[in-house]
C-alpha cells in the first residue's frame, strides 16, 4: 500500500436483497488515518455499504479494494482471515462474549491469532487502560454499564492494530454523555495508530468527530465534501 493512496476504495457497488435494491452504484474511499462518517436515513443502505467494505457481504457488482487486494474475488476464508488481522469492528451493542471477562474479551482476537495468553492479556490490558476501562478488566459484560462495555468493545477492535476500523452505530445504545466519551476515545486512539475509521451513524454529534461525511440515500453515495 502506498501512503498517498486510499487504504480502502469501493466503486460501482450494487447489492439487492430479493426485489429490494440496497446499493445502487455506491462508492467510497478512505485514506489511512481518516475518519469517514456514513450517514443516511434508516433503510438507505449505509449498513450494507459497511458490510461490503468489510468483506462481510459480497456485492452483486462493483469493486472493493483494500490496498492491492480485491475483496470481491477473495475466498471466504481469505476475507475472514483479513477481518481477523487487518480490520477491527465496533457494533451498536458491543457484542462482547458474556462468559469471558472484559480482559479476556479484548485479548480474544490476539488469542485467535495465535498469541500466547500472557502476551495477549498484557496487550489487552494496555488497551483497556488507554480506553479508560482497566477497572473492569476482571468483570464480565453483564456486570458493567453500557458505556463501559462500549469502551471494552473499542479496545477489542483496536488491540490488533488494524488498518481499518468499522463502527456501526457505536453510540446508538448509549446516552449522550457516554456516547461523547466513547467517540472521543475512539477517534483519539484511531488517529494515534493511523487507523482509518468507517463510521455508520445517524447522529450529527457523532459524525462531528469525522474528517468527512458521506450520505447514503436510496443506495447511492454522495460525499458532502464534494469528492466523488
Amino acid at each position: 500500500m502506498t501512503p498517498a493512496g486510499p487504504v480502502l476504495a469501493a466503486t460501482g457497488l450494487h447489492k439487492t436483497y430479493g426485489p429490494t435494491p440496497a446499493l445502487a452504484d455506491a462508492g467510497l474511499s478512505v485514506q489511512p488515518g481518516e475518519i469517514v462518517a456514513v450517514m443516511g436515513p434508516s433503510g438507505s443502505g449505509k449498513s450494507t455499504l459497511l458490510h461490503c467494505l468489510a468483506g462481510i457481504v459480497r456485492p452483486d457488482a462493483g469493486s472493493v479494494r483494500y490496498g492491492p487486494h480485491e475483496l470481491t474475488t477473495m475466498t471466504d476464508a481469505r476475507r475472514s482471515a483479513l477481518r481477523r488481522t487487518d480490520f477491527g469492528f465496533v457494533f451498536q451493542f458491543g457484542r462482547l462474549v458474556p462468559e469471558l471477562t472484559c480482559l479476556e474479551n479484548v485479548a480474544l482476537p490476539l488469542r485467535l491469532g495465535g498469541l500466547r495468553r500472557r502476551a495477549a492479556e498484557d496487550r489487552a490490558l494496555e488497551w483497556l487502560d488507554r480506553l479508560e476501562a482497566a477497572d473492569v478488566r476482571g468483570k464480565r459484560p453483564g456486570e458493567i454499564s453500557g458505556g463501559q462495555g462500549q469502551r471494552v468493545a473499542v479496545a477489542r477492535a483496536l488491540v490488533t492494530t488494524p488498518r481499518v476500523v468499522f463502527a456501526d452505530e457505536p453510540t446508538g445504545a448509549l446516552d449522550s454523555l457516554n456516547g461523547e466519551r466513547v467517540m472521543g476515545l475512539l477517534s483519539r486512539a484511531a488517529r494515534d495508530t493511523r487507523a482509518a475509521v468507517v463510521l455508520v451513524t445517524h447522529d450529527a454529534r457523532v459524525a462531528a468527530y469525522s474528517d468527512r461525511e458521506v450520505v447514503v440515500r436510496d443506495g447511492r453515495t454522495r460525499d458532502l465534501a464534494g469528492v466523488a
